[in-house]
């Protein structure tokens, strides 16, 4: 069972992390949180683990008012907040990777319809923010 929308795209490093930044602010969605992944590694475990995992980003994605709504409907949806959103490329790949969580999974762990209709909603926007990065800028 796919938990992800996942596109590849035959972008630089550099500029598909913008783009992505870009894309989802777009469809109302702040960046509250930055991970580089690499970086980490390789302060934690070294070169070679930030060799291996390549360029490496996470980014916390929030929309307020689909948040603000999650949690009205179901304060425990707090957990699964800000929705991620990882751009990717491993050391030997040509193209970079951009993969954001399926907002159906939130449906999948709440007893709440109120859930579902967010999630419909956060699915459509994150759908789109994708979709604009394999278009022209």
């Amino acid at each position: 069972m796919p938990y992800t929308h996942s596109i590849a795209v035959p972008l630089p490093w550099d500029e598909a992390v913008r783009r992505t930044r870009d894309a989802l602010q777009e469809q109302g969605f702040g960046i509250l949180t930055e991970i580089d992944l690499r970086a980490t590694f390789r302060t934690k475990l070294g070169a070679d683990a930030a060799a291996m995992v390549g360029d490496y980003v996470i980014l916390g994605a929030c929309n307020p008012a689909l948040a603000s709504r999650a949690l009205a409907a179901d304060p425990s949806m707090g957990a699964l907040l800000p929705c991620n959103v990882v751009v990717r490329r491993g050391p030997q790949e040509r193209e970079t990777t951009i993969e954001a969580i399926d907002p159906q999974t939130m449906v999948r762990l709440s007893a709440s319809a109120a859930v579902g209709a967010v999630a419909d909603d956060a699915g459509v926007r994150l759908d789109r923010a994708l979709a604009r990065l394999t278009g022209p800028e």
